[in-house]
């Protein structure tokens, strides 16, 4: 298998996702695409990197950490980088105020949650990273890229009133009721090179080709996500551009001469 390749993508319909897409992506005729997954390789099978694409709010919800999932679920923290914002668009994370579970359930049973989270205006540029436990939801007309731990453990605590499951019980018990912290959200522009170095994965945004420090903090396989430009492998086997993921066994293995900004990253 080459050192070098690009991942397949997955689009997913959600009923909060779009029919047209931002470049260089096209929705299918008659298809509301929500996510578009880069098909995890196996030697970096723990990491998920995605895009999202919002028309509607997506539920309040909440996942378990590694250390508190039970059987037959997986652990899930994961970071988003904001894209591109409509006027208006917004992030709910964490409470006004440390609430406690009763508090929770009650809110999520009647729909007020919505007015116990905190809902913060977004830019392009912004990041945000998102412990396990942090309750939260995605307002409509944002366009992210999603970097997560490869699970699709979700508790449902409130989905304004479609007709899906809710997972009342096990989200409550993972839930963190408390105010998001601010030292989780900042700007790429503020934060340089290194935007997330969390528990379970890193990611940093590059412009041109990466200097010896990024190197150094990529030994092994890592994923690469081009968000203007193109990255290669030297050899010639494989490449990618906007829209497009490469896995690549070691950093030197590939060709940034023709990236402009790239997302890297690993599992920690």
């Amino acid at each position: 298998m080459s050192d070098v390749r690009q991942l397949p993508t997955r689009l997913v319909e959600k009923v909060w996702g779009r029919d047209v897409l931002p470049a260089p992506f096209a929705a299918p005729e008659g298809k509301r695409i929500g996510e578009i997954w880069f098909e995890p390789p196996p030697e970096q099978s723990d990491l998920l990197v995605k895009y999202l694409f919002t028309s509607e709010k997506l539920s309040v919800q909440v996942h378990p950490s590694s250390a508190n999932a039970v059987a037959g679920e997986d652990g899930k923290e994961e970071c988003w980088l904001v894209l591109d914002a409509e006027p208006g668009a917004q992030l709910a994370i964490g409470f006004n105020q440390a609430v406690d579970a009763d508090t929770i359930e009650a809110a999520a049973r009647d729909g007020s949650i919505e007015q116990l989270l905190t809902w913060h205006d977004v830019a392009p540029g912004d990041i945000f990273y998102l412990p396990a436990g942090t309750v939260h939801a995605i307002g409509p007309g944002l366009s992210l890229v999603e970097v997560q731990q490869n699970s699709n453990t979700t508790f449902r605590l409130y989905d304004y009133g479609r007709p899906r499951e809710l997972h009342l019980e096990r989200a409550i018990a993972v839930a963190q009721g408390a105010p998001y912290e601010a030292e989780y959200r900042g700007s790429a522009a503020e934060r340089g090179r290194v935007l997330i170095d969390a528990a379970h994965f890193r990611l940093d945004r590059v412009e041109g080709q990466p200097d010896d420090a990024v190197g150094s903090a990529y030994p092994g396989g890592l994923l690469v996500l081009p968000l203007e430009g193109e990255v290669s492998a030297h050899d010639g086997s494989a490449k990618a551009g906007a829209g497009e993921c490469l896995f690549a066994a070691s950093i030197g293995a590939l060709d940034f001469s023709a990236a402009e900004v790239t997302l890297l990253t690993r599992s920690a």
